[in-house]
């Protein structure tokens, strides 16, 4: 997956039609809860995680550098501003990414996260797209809106599927993990539940998965990166930063106004690509005239800055000593 190339022109394009025939971005999710009762929500077919087993970023001869980029928010209570806002942000966030030079062929993923354990539609997973398509995607989540009320979702379902229903040439070809943001405000289940992998996904599992055991299988592929906007449940909760923090250590981030989303996501990668420094980054914003979230993003990554960056090459790189281990390399 992962052909074609992101036209800004095409996006505007498809914004017009929208406003012009009363259609939301969301379609998908406004048809649905005009026309059909809740107990009978479900995925789109092209995002149910059920359905396709496998999300692919491959290179081709128009992307031979694929670089896996993913980003799944929370879409219950409060945390629906955030989709909204990146569906609006697109061109910002491939402007910065492509026009800056942060990476040649980044290939995004867009999906959802739900609570497994009350909601109908508690995982949604689209496809690495190169181009207008990951707006098609985006269009088509279901903004369910729900969440138990206990101060924890189902990340860890999600990551579950990102460690073992995604394939990625930039790592299984070239040693180099992919980028996975996860955009929420409360913390993930203790343990991935063998019942809700066999509901939700469809594996059979011989036993549940505490969380830390999946996070190192799936960093092996994936640098992993939490983000807590404001305007949240849970914004500065010392219990949900400290458990991240926990599992993520520095790949924790805090912002203090969720516009600023997409242009986090995109300095955070041209940081860790070391194609930027953190104030060559936000002087980009203001060419590119996000000048608003320039003080909102440099106070977010001011501290990942100081700690991370280097471009983060997998253990498993054919050829290094003690290949298939978890360990990584920091270039």
């Amino acid at each position: 997956m992962g052909s074609g190339n992101w036209s800004t022109n095409v996006y505007d394009a498809a914004q017009s039609y929208n406003a012009a025939a009363g259609r939301s971005a969301f379609h998908y999710d406004h048809v649905t809860k005009r026309s059909t009762p809740h107990s009978a929500w479900k995925a789109h077919d092209d995002l149910d995680p059920r359905l396709a087993s496998v999300r692919e970023s491959r290179d081709s001869d128009e992307h031979p550098t694929s670089l896996a980029i993913s980003v799944l928010f929370d879409v219950t209570g409060s945390m629906l501003r955030v989709p909204q806002t990146l569906q609006t942000k697109l061109p910002e966030l491939f402007g910065l990414l492509l026009r800056k030079g942060y990476v040649q062929d980044p290939q995004i993923m867009f999906g959802a996260i739900g609570d497994a354990t009350c909601d109908r539609v508690p995982l949604q997973v689209g496809q690495f797209e190169s181009d207008n398509r990951m707006d098609d995607q985006l269009g088509k989540i279901l903004l369910e809106g729900g969440g138990g009320g206990q101060k924890r979702e189902s990340y860890e379902l999600a990551l579950y599927f990102m460690a073992r229903h995604t394939s990625i040439d930039c790592h299984d070809k070239r040693g180099k993990r992919g980028y996975l943001f996860v955009i929420g405000d409360e913390m993930p289940y203790r343990r991935v539940r063998r019942a809700e992998v066999k509901e939700f996904i469809g594996d059979d599992l011989a036993e549940d998965i505490p969380i830390e055991r999946i996070l190192a299988e799936l960093q092996r592929m994936y640098e992993v990166y939490y983000i807590l906007p404001a305007g949240s449940s849970y914004v500065g909760d010392a219990e949900v930063l400290g458990e991240w923090k926990g599992l993520l250590r520095q790949n924790v981030i805090e912002l203090d106004d969720p516009d600023g989303v997409c242009e986090t996501i995109a300095l955070t990668i041209g940081l860790a690509e070391d194609a930027i420094d953190l104030d060559e980054g936000l002087e980009h914003l203001r060419e590119v005239g996000a000048t608003a979230q320039v003080a909102n993003v440099s106070k977010a990554l001011a501290s990942y800055a100081r700690t991370g960056g280097g471009v983060a090459v997998s253990g498993s790189l054919p050829g290094l000593d003690g290949a298939g281990d978890a360990g990584t390399t920091r270039l």
